[in-house]
């Protein structure tokens, strides 16, 4: 069974018209999949692929990019939202409204969703500066500027959250349910950080300072240790996942001003469509608050198990399933992590063949990096 919408990047998507206009073309694609593939992935792992098809653009889940601590896939589909609302977001650059057909994930070909081009509609204003603000959108693992975040900001990005259909709860830094949600995630860092399993995938995905991998967490986005729990909950931060492991490889420091804001971003379900919700929502959150060069901290450490996940939910009494922590704040900065070219991403044009055929992507994608842990 699948699902289609039509709909611009901002507004929420209305099936009044789905029908395909014209098909994208080979000039265009390499330009809409490298906008999409600037989404944010846990790891910065770029969990997926696309495929120019009959002038749409279908997206897979590379699943041999998912991690060992996500089992049942949450954060590679959240990642792979986010990158569908990347491609959403990149249709609009060509003055014409996305035709999005989400597809059920099958274990073996995970074909997420196909675009297509559908009626024509002059890019607004808003969207045109979120696509502006992508390429120095990331995730922030530094010191904020200390400054309040801009007037109405925190309410607009609410609203972006409810217009992908998931919500983004705002926690009360003075509050009870900060104090607890500090502790669960400081307790869940502890144990992500003595995991050897969790230490593995740490060292696979993190980058030296001198790296040329255009994935993974290079060294200049991560701080020479965590957070430190009693200091960290003074200056207002969570606890961070420590991708140093005591190298000493990091660049950032630990020290700074307190988040202006946290949140958590939730949905109303659990289900593999639901993550895909998340993944767009943040994605969208996100660019907007970059247009306006507020950045966030993302934290899913504490959301790897269901168990946290559930006593989060239980102590914040929030109305979903929580899906992300973040938290927000002003900064001054364009060092974006680095992406993989459209053509590392990009399966080729698929080939007519027998009806009732398979068709999985042809060729076998770029190797990932190894999961063989290295030396302590």
């Amino acid at each position: 069974m699948t699902s289609k919408t039509v709909g611009d990047a901002l507004r929420v998507p209305s099936p009044s018209d789905s029908r395909q206009t014209r098909p994208i073309r080979e000039d265009e694609a390499g330009d809409l999949i490298a906008t999409a593939a600037r989404a944010p992935s846990v790891h910065n792992t770029q969990p997926w692929r696309f495929r120019l098809t009959d002038g749409s653009i279908e997206m897979f889940a590379d699943t041999r990019r998912q991690l060992r601590m996500d089992p049942d896939g949450r954060e590679l589909l959240i990642s792979c939202g986010a990158a569908l609302f990347g491609l959403r977001l990149a249709v609009r650059s060509l003055g014409y409204l996305p035709v999005v057909e989400l597809l059920p994930a099958l274990p073996r070909r995970r074909q997420l969703a196909r675009v297509s081009l559908g009626a024509t509609a002059p890019i607004t204003e808003g969207e045109r500066r979120m696509l502006n603000a992508l390429p120095h959108r990331h995730t922030h693992r530094g010191p904020f500027a200390g400054a309040p975040l801009p007037d109405g900001l925190l309410a607009a990005l609410q609203h972006d959250a409810r217009a992908e259909g998931a919500m983004l709860a705002v926690i009360d830094p003075a509050s009870s349910d900060y104090l607890q949600l500090g502790e669960i995630a400081s307790a869940a860092a502890r144990r992500g950080d003595l995991d050897p399993w969790a230490r593995a995938e740490v060292r696979r995905w993190r980058r030296a300072a001198d790296s040329r991998a255009r994935d993974g967490v290079p060294a200049r986005a991560f701080a020479a240790g965590a957070f430190p729990d009693q200091a960290g909950r003074r200056r207002g931060r969570l606890r961070q996942r420590d991708f140093d492991l005591g190298r000493g490889m990091g660049l950032l420091t630990a020290d700074g001003p307190p988040a202006a804001a946290t949140a958590v971003l939730i949905t109303r379900g659990d289900s593999q469509a639901d993550w895909m919700r998340a993944g767009q929502a943040l994605h969208r959150l996100l660019a907007h608050a970059a247009d306006r060069w507020v950045f966030a901290s993302l934290y899913t450490q504490p959301l790897e198990d269901a168990t946290t996940r559930a006593l989060i939910r239980d102590r914040l009494r929030l109305p979903g399933p929580p899906h992300m922590l973040l938290q927000f704040g002003a900064a001054q900065t364009t060092q974006a992590t680095a992406r993989r070219p459209p053509s590392e991403v990009r399966e080729p044009a698929r080939r007519p063949s027998a009806p009732g055929a398979h068709h999985g992507p042809r060729r076998a994608p770029p190797p990932v990096p190894s999961a063989v842990p290295e030396n302590p």
